[in-house]
C-alpha cells in the first residue's frame, strides 16, 4: 500500500483512536451517574422559592423534562447558555447551580447574565452528589413516567438535548 490508500487507512485509525478516548472519558465521568428513577431532592431557588423533585415533575405531567447542572465558575457551562436557553423555551428544564453560591448570589448572575432559568441552588454539590455528577455541565434527561433515559456530562449541542428529549417523551424504551 503506497501513497493515498496508506494515508487513508492512517486517518480512519488515528479518527477511530480519538473517537474510542472520547467515549472512555465519557464513559469515565458517566461512572456513578443514577439511573432508574429520579431521585428526589428539595431546595431553595435562585428567586427565593423552593422546590422539590416531585414538585417540579408534577408541573409538567406527560412530558420528558431535563435537569441542567451548571456552575458559574464553568467556562463550558458559559459556552452552553444559549443551546440552554432556546431548550428552555420549547422543554421543561430546571438548571442546578452546583456550588456558585447561596440564592442572592446565584441570582445575581443570572440577571448579569439575561437568563430567566428556574435554577435550584446546590450551593454544597449535594445535589449533584445524589445524581452521581462529578463535574459540569450535565444534563440529566427524565421521561414522562420520572425515569432517567440519558445523562450528558460535558458539552452537548442544541440539537442532540432537543433529540434526547424527544426520543424520552415520545420513543421511551
Amino acid at each position: 500500500m503506497t501513497g493515498k490508500p496508506r494515508r487513508l487507512t492512517r486517518w480512519i485509525l488515528e479518527a477511530l483512536l480519538i473517537v474510542g478516548i472520547v467515549l472512555v472519558v465519557q464513559a469515565w465521568h458517566k461512572r456513578d451517574a443514577v439511573s432508574g428513577r429520579l431521585p428526589t431532592f428539595s431546595a431553595v431557588l435562585a428567586d427565593g422559592g423552593e422546590i422539590t423533585s416531585g414538585s417540579w415533575r408534577a408541573g409538567h405531567p406527560g412530558r420528558a423534562t431535563a435537569l441542567y447542572f451548571w456552575a458559574e465558575w464553568c467556562p463550558i457551562c458559559r459556552l452552553m447558555e444559549g443551546n440552554v436557553d432556546s431548550l428552555d423555551k420549547g422543554w421543561p428544564v430546571l438548571t442546578v447551580a452546583m456550588q456558585s453560591g447561596n440564592a442572592r448570589q446565584v441570582a445575581r448572575h443570572l440577571a448579569e447574565r439575561g437568563l430567566a432559568w428556574p435554577t435550584a441552588i446546590d450551593a454544597d454539590g449535594a445535589i449533584s452528589r445524589r445524581f452521581g455528577l462529578h463535574g459540569v455541565p450535565a444534563f440529566v434527561v427524565v421521561d414522562p413516567h420520572g425515569e432517567i433515559r440519558f445523562v450528558e456530562i460535558g458539552y452537548t449541542s442544541g440539537i442532540g438535548l432537543r433529540l434526547r428529549l424527544w426520543w424520552a417523551e415520545h420513543i421511551g424504551w
